[in-house]
């Protein structure tokens, strides 16, 4: 599966080497990745941009991954967010994916299952853009009366 996954990742974790590494495995296996280091700048990053994905570390200073989620769905409710963590709870999972989170993964996690999870939500993804596309057509031949 990773061979025809083009995605575009958003990864935010606050411990940077953690993120330099891991970015580059991911870059490594095809995908276009964005970086950013806390909640506030995975916020920023994803204004007006859509990634495929966004992997978001649930134990940051400042704006925790898990508000960061629940910001990030009110901004983009079409966002395909996945938790990871060191220190992972059934509480914190279950809160995660109440929040609209895809997944919640503990570090270290296996890259091939990650680019599984991804590769699921890139396609998710692509069935609400395809989903929103039809009812626009069908709006605009209501409209047009064509």
């Amino acid at each position: 599966m990773s061979e025809d996954l083009n995605a575009s990742v958003l990864v935010v974790d606050d411990e940077e080497q953690f993120l330099e590494v891991f970015s580059k495995r991911l870059e490594g296996r095809g995908l276009k990745v964005e970086k950013a280091v806390s909640g506030e700048e995975a916020l920023k990053h994803a204004q007006g941009k859509n990634f495929d994905t966004i992997i978001l570390d649930m134990m940051m200073p400042g704006i925790s991954g898990l508000d960061a989620l629940k910001k990030l769905k009110k901004e983009n409710p079409d966002a395909q967010v996945i938790i990871l963590t060191g220190h992972a709870t059934v509480e914190k999972g279950v809160e995660a994916i109440k929040a609209g989170a895809v997944d919640f993964l503990e570090k270290p996690v296996d890259i091939n299952k990650l680019l599984e999870k991804i590769g699921d939500a890139q396609h998710k993804r692509m069935i609400i853009v395809e989903k929103k596309s039809e009812e626009t057509v069908k709006e605009l031949l209501k409209t047009k009366g064509w």
